[in-house]
C-alpha cells in the first residue's frame, strides 16, 4: 500500500466499523477517525429520537469527511469509519481523493444482537431496518463477513490492503 489514500470502513450501524477501524489503525500504523464525530448535532439528535437520516441530512456530513480526508491524505493514508450506505455517498467521499472501501457485511439478526449488547451509542436498534433499506452493497470493495472474530476480520482486511 504505497499510495496515500482514504480507507473507509463501511456498513450499517452495529457492524463493527469503529472496532475494526481501530484495529486496522494499530496494525497498519495509519490514523483512525470515527465518521460519527463529523455529524452535525442536528443529525445526532434526529437519530437519537428514532428518525433515520435522509440524503439531505447526510450530504454536509459526507462533505465534511471528504474535506478533512483530502487535507490529511497529503501527509498520510487514513482510516475513517463511515456508514457510506449508498453509492452516491461513496462518490462524495471519493471526490478528489484515492478511496478504498472496506465493507463489513453481516446479517440483520447478527447486527441487531450486537446493537442490543452495546451501550452508550446514539443510534437506536430500531433504525437498523432503515439502514438495511438504504444499503447499496459496494462493487469495488474489500468485502468481509463479520460473523467471525475481530482478529480474523482485521487480518483479512489488512492482508487485502497490503496486496494492493
Amino acid at each position: 500500500m504505497d499510495k496515500k489514500k482514504l480507507i473507509v470502513v463501511m456498513g450499517v450501524s452495529g457492524c463493527g466499523k469503529t472496532t475494526i477501524g481501530k484495529e486496522m489503525s494499530k496494525r497498519l500504523n495509519i490514523p483512525f477517525y470515527d465518521g460519527d464525530d463529523f455529524h452535525p448535532e442536528e443529525n445526532i439528535e434526529k437519530m437519537k429520537s428514532g428518525d433515520p437520516l435522509n440524503d439531505t441530512d447526510r450530504r454536509p456530513w459526507l462533505e465534511a469527511i471528504n474535506e478533512f480526508a483530502r487535507e490529511k491524505v497529503k501527509e498520510t493514508s487514513l482510516i475513517v469509519a463511515c456508514s457510506a450506505l449508498k453509492e452516491k455517498y461513496r462518490s462524495i467521499l471519493a471526490r478528489n481523493i484515492d478511496l478504498q472501501i472496506v465493507y463489513l457485511k453481516g446479517s440483520a439478526e447478527l447486527i441487531l444482537d450486537r446493537m442490543n449488547d452495546r451501550e452508550g451509542h446514539f443510534m437506536p436498534p430500531e433504525l437498523l431496518d432503515s439502514q438495511f433499506a438504504d444499503l447499496e452493497e459496494p462493487v469495488n470493495a474489500i468485502t468481509v463477513d463479520i460473523d467471525q472474530s475481530i482478529d480474523a476480520i482485521t487480518s483479512e482486511v489488512v492482508y487485502e490492503l497490503l496486496q494492493q
